[in-house]
C-alpha cells in the first residue's frame, strides 16, 4: 500500500486516466473527488462490504419446505 500526504487542491495521478483530487478538509474528514473512465466502477468500501454480505446471503442454503415452495410456483 502507498500512503501519501496531500493538502487541499492538491492530486493524485492513477495511470493515465484517474485523477483523485483532494477538495476538502476538515478535522474529521476529507472529501476527495475522482475522475475516471465510466467503465471503471468505483464503490465507497462500506458499500462493497454489504453487497457482498448480500451476495452471501443470497447463496445460503434453503430449507426443504422453501426448495418445495419455489418448486410449485415455477412449475405454474
Amino acid at each position: 500500500m502507498l500512503i501519501l500526504g496531500r493538502k487541499k487542491h492538491e492530486k493524485i495521478l492513477i495511470g493515465n486516466d484517474i485523477t483523485i483530487s483532494i477538495e476538502d478538509i476538515t478535522n474529521t474528514m476529507v472529501k476527495i473527488g475522482i475522475d475516471a473512465p465510466k467503465e471503471v466502477m468505483i464503490l465507497r468500501g462500506e458499500l462493497k462490504e454489504r453487497i457482498i454480505a448480500s451476495n452471501l446471503q443470497a447463496t445460503t442454503k434453503i430449507s426443504e419446505k422453501e426448495l418445495k415452495d419455489i418448486t410449485k410456483i415455477l412449475s405454474k
